[in-house]
């Protein structure tokens, strides 16, 4: 078995922290076996090294080893990418393709990123990890495949099984070992080192002095809280090799090109704040629209009440009820007085009826009552019939154009030619 050191010599891993050796003593430790590995930390922390060591140390070395993003493949084409596809399966299949799985038999296949997986690849990764098969989109024959499965991820996996983005069962199958990586805040004492080696290849690439740090500085690269860890830090490095014409650099010439520490939280932080303020907003307005739907009804029930009676007295009673809606003055809300219902005894049980109705209108136990709003309605069906037959008239019957004249769509327009019998 390969020693730590000769490991990190090999693969150009550089510093001394205690996580970090913890991890890749792991990663030396699983290689010859076939479990499945997990890799977890942030963003930046060189997660691509462990799967490397672990099919460098195995008996697959021989063997193909494919690194593939899965947050940088387009969801449509993922299934595609990983197990293949047949001649015509979709749009754009040309030719029968293998994928990744299948060109990889008896290697080591590297998933970057696999919390951004859709469900439905999930299911065929856990059939893969379940027993070596896997289907061709578009096919329905089962193929095998002798593939070692190194995930990484720097999404909180527990997190995203309760929000149902992760199926638990691959997620236990995938983290048969976990390594975690620790961020580079936590490795202080490798911190100073990492940049000296970034100087120092950056110096040598565009063939120029290296650049070095004050004391101040070196304190200030020490505190600094690294959110994009190692590759920010390589990135600030290569910067500042290449700007500077003044080698030596002074703690404010840093900072100048470091976001200010305000600004370098963990997301999760603003998501969190963000998920509460848009629940709150959704609380104010369901609330908005349950006191609309209040107002509706109670508006309702008054316009009934007015079409029945028309006295003062009832709308002088809800005249409140009109001022909460319109959001009027009291003295501002004007009635247009309706004359009184001139009511005349058509029975001799005092039974009434509205003026102009004879007794000979009515059964011996019922009334028919013609509803002023009925002729309003039907007044209305005509004028809308007009309407739409001359719409149709001067568009020469093309109904996308008078439905377009009218400011209806087409298919409202369909529906009430058919309802109208035109």
């Amino acid at each position: 078995m390969e020693s730590i050191q000769n490991i990190k010599q090999r693969f150009e891993i550089i510093g001394n922290d205690p996580k970090l050796n913890r991890a890749l003593e792991k990663a030396i430790q699983v290689a010859p076996t076939d479990i499945s590995v997990l890799v977890t930390g942030e963003s930046g922390v060189g997660k691509e090294s462990i799967p490397k060591i672990i099919h460098a140390l195995s008996h697959r070395k021989h063997g193909k080893y494919i690194a593939v993003n899965c947050g940088a493949i387009p969801e449509g084409t993922i299934d595609s990418e990983l197990f293949g596809h047949e001649k015509g399966s979709f749009t754009g299949a040309t030719s029968t393709r293998e994928g990744y799985f299948e060109v990889a038999d008896g290697g080591t296949i590297f998933l970057d990123e696999v919390g951004e997986l859709p469900l439905t690849t999930q299911v065929r990764l856990l059939r893969v990890l379940e027993n070596g098969e896997f289907i061709k989109v578009g096919s329905s024959q089962v193929q095998k495949t002798n593939v070692r499965i190194v995930a990484a991820t720097n999404v909180n996996m527990q997190e995203a099984i309760s929000k149902g983005k992760f199926r638990e069962d691959l997620y236990y199958r995938l983290s048969t070992v976990e390594i975690h990586l620790p961020p580079l805040r936590e490795r202080k004492d490798d911190i100073h080192i990492l940049f000296r080696k970034f100087a120092a290849d950056f110096a040598q690439k565009y063939k120029m002095p290296t650049i070095r740090l004050s004391e101040e500085a070196i304190q200030y690269l020490i505190r600094y809280r690294w959110s994009g860890n190692i590759r920010q830090l390589r990135n600030i490095a290569e910067q500042i090799s290449v700007l500077e014409t003044n080698r030596d650099i002074s703690a404010a010439t840093l900072q100048a090109y470091l976001p200010a520490e305000g600004n370098n939280l963990p997301s999760i932080v603003n998501n969190t704040k963000s998920e509460s303020d848009f629940s709150n907003e959704r609380e104010i307005l369901y609330k908005v629209l349950f006191d609309m739907k209040a107002d509706l009804n109670d508006l309702k029930k008054l316009t009934l009440e007015l079409m029945q009676n028309g006295s003062a007295k009832v709308q002088e009673n809800n005249k409140n009820l009109i001022q909460r809606i319109y959001g009027q003055k009291e003295e501002d809300i004007i009635f247009e007085q309706q004359p009184e219902t001139e009511i005349i005894p058509v029975k001799e049980n005092n039974v009434l009826a509205p003026e102009g109705y004879r007794h000979e209108d009515f059964d011996d136990d019922q009334y028919i009552f013609e509803d002023a709003i009925e002729e309003e309605t039907l007044s209305l069906e005509a004028k809308e019939i007009e309407l739409i037959k001359k719409a149709l008239e001067r568009n020469k019957g093309k109904r996308k154009a008078a439905a377009d004249e009218l400011g209806i769509s087409e298919r409202t327009l369909y529906r009430k030619i058919k309802q109208y019998d035109l």
